[in-house]
């Protein structure tokens, strides 16, 4: 067999970045559900499809696309809270009593808040990893940080009033970074030049 006939070609499968379509569906999610806390709307009714579609299917997608670009810290992080809303919305419906009254009454909010504390571990050791993507991804990782110590507090029935304020807000404020975050991210790649800044990483951990 000749040389030429055992040669090989590597073929180079390019993909776009998902984190546009992630952050846009962790934006209308928590927008909707901040408008709720914040006693802005009322109900959990119109919660359910967008926690279902955009903050739970959007970023599981954006979740598989970035495993493809070998992106550990982004496939976690999209992974982890599309199963969030998932759970949540989950949660809601039992609340609402679509799966029955037995376990409608037999609700217990403390359960939530050892799912909330849980998260929030995940989400201070995830917002390290934050410190060397960029600054808006990191402002939504504080963010997240205050969302959960919220909830988490609120559950446990401690400070609640003070606490599921201190939820709301971050919720909002979460929306609208990561609204942001979204547009730079399509805009940047869009152009192929910083259409919208996003802050360099703080070279804290990686030099």
């Amino acid at each position: 067999m000749s040389a030429q006939s055992q040669s090989t070609q590597s073929v180079k499968i390019v993909t776009a970045d998902p984190s546009a379509i992630g952050l846009l569906g962790l934006a209308i999610v928590t927008l909707v559900a901040s408008s709720q806390k914040l006693e802005i709307t009322s109900g959990l009714s119109f919660v359910i499809p967008w926690a279902l579609f955009l903050g739970a299917f959007a970023q599981l997608f954006a979740a598989i696309q970035d495993a493809k670009h070998n992106n550990t810290f982004g496939m976690t992080a999209f992974g982890a809270y599309a199963f969030f809303w998932f759970s949540m919305a989950g949660s809601w419906l039992i609340k609402l009593g679509v799966f029955g009254t037995v376990l409608a009454e037999a609700v217990d909010p403390k359960q939530l808040g050892f799912a909330f504390l849980g998260y929030l571990v995940f989400t201070l050791f995830m917002t390290i990893g934050a410190v060397e993507t960029n600054k808006v991804l990191l402002t939504i990782f504080i963010l997240i940080d205050f969302l959960f110590l919220g909830l988490t507090f609120d559950s446990f029935g401690i400070a609640a009033e003070a606490f599921h304020k201190l939820a709301a807000i971050s919720e909002l404020a979460i929306g609208i970074v990561s609204l942001y975050g979204c547009g730079a991210s399509v805009l940047n790649a869009h152009f192929g030049r910083t259409f919208l800044p996003i802050g360099a990483p703080l070279r804290i951990f990686k030099k």
